[in-house]
């Protein structure tokens, strides 16, 4: 299950070391972790990231396709945590260590910036290929926060990208070697501590207005 840790202003959250599905008990328990986020005052900054082969696979299809019903709920719980990502105070980074797929993907995009490893790991929207269409706020983040040629090819495609080819297209800030990639996304978080604070978070939620809209819509999430 997810941890808390902290180093200096820098919170650190690992989501686990396992695939890190999007299982209603982790989504809970990723919102505890932040609401203690949210408690602390003074600088702070967010770094999310895994432990072993994978940052997240996304959503826990097992689990979906055992409640079916549970449907229109489920997609609503992720959507609400990839906008309180999206909107979190303070600067956030991803560090992904490992697979990011789907709406894990998704996930890592809702974070300021991205830090990947280099030589091994994809990132990936495999949507088209597992015929399950991108939901209203799910395409609003990620056209929000990809340029609209990347966010075409890999919404469309479902190409996997590697860490060089992934920052070559501009969907990471930075690549890290093996072991590194931790490190750096807490080094580059660092500096930015001090911005935390109600200025940046309104910042956050009126340049990405329309995506959160769409993300917050409890009534039709699925379109």
């Amino acid at each position: 299950m997810p941890t808390l840790d902290r180093d200096g202003d820098v919170f650190v959250l690992d989501i686990g070391d396992t695939e890190n599905r999007f299982h209603p008990d982790w989504i809970a328990s990723v919102n505890t972790l932040l609401d203690e986020v949210d408690r602390t005052e003074g600088p702070q900054a967010l770094v999310t990231t895994a432990t072993g082969k994978f940052f997240t696979n996304g959503l826990d299809l097992d689990w979906l396709m055992a409640n079916p019903d549970s449907r229109a709920d489920y997609v609503i719980s992720v959507h609400a945590l990839l906008a309180r990502i999206l909107s979190l105070p303070l600067v956030t980074v991803a560090a992904m260590q490992g697979h990011t797929f789907a709406a894990g993907a998704m996930l890592s995009l809702a974070h300021d910036f991205r830090v990947m490893r280099a030589d091994r790991g994809y990132w990936c929207l495999p949507e088209v290929d597992i015929n399950i269409p991108f939901a209203p706020g799910m395409s609003a983040l990620i056209q929000s926060r990809l340029t609209p040629q990347t966010a075409h090819e890999a919404m469309v495609t479902g190409r996997r990208y590697g860490g060089t080819d992934a920052q070559a297209a501009g969907i990471v800030d930075h690549t890290a070697g093996e072991g590194e990639v931790r490190a750096n996304a807490i080094e580059l978080a660092r500096p930015m501590a001090a911005k935390a604070g109600t200025t940046l978070g309104t910042i956050k939620t009126r340049m990405y207005a329309p995506a959160l809209e769409l993300l917050q819509d409890t009534e039709n999430p699925l379109g």
